[in-house]
């Protein structure tokens, strides 16, 4: 038992060196970790969704702030907590941290929301 708790121990603290038996062992092990891994363990990782397009976001300097015209389509409608998580998150990614003043929709001439413009500042 002690010769094989001195190897674990060996591979543990990475004792051997370099061109041994025990070092390519090693190395093969965590080369198969590293490419064989991913098939057989969920690390529940993933990615984060972007959205299916880049939005186009107008800025314009306005007073102390800022005027961002961003899309309709960018964001989903909701109560107001929601439509200003909804902005700030297509407009942080261009503009930084940005604090919400307000927000108005922006109506075509049948009265359907094309985009919105929102007033906030830095």
């Amino acid at each position: 038992m002690g010769k094989i708790s001195q190897t674990i121990r060996g591979y543990i603290w990475w004792m051997y060196p370099r061109g041994s038996v025990h070092y390519d062992i090693m190395v093969t092990l965590i080369l198969a970790f590293i490419f064989l891994a991913p098939l057989g363990i969920n690390f529940r990782d993933k990615p984060q969704p972007r959205p299916p397009r880049q939005t186009e976001v107008l800025v314009k300097p306005e007073g102390n702030g800022f005027v961002y015209t961003v899309d309709a389509s960018a964001v989903s409608p909701g109560s107001d907590y929601q439509m200003r998580e909804e902005l700030l998150r297509v407009i942080e990614p261009v503009a930084g941290e940005v604090h919400i003043d307000r927000f108005d929709a922006v109506r075509d001439d049948k009265h359907k929301i094309i985009a919105y413009k929102v007033w906030g500042r830095r």
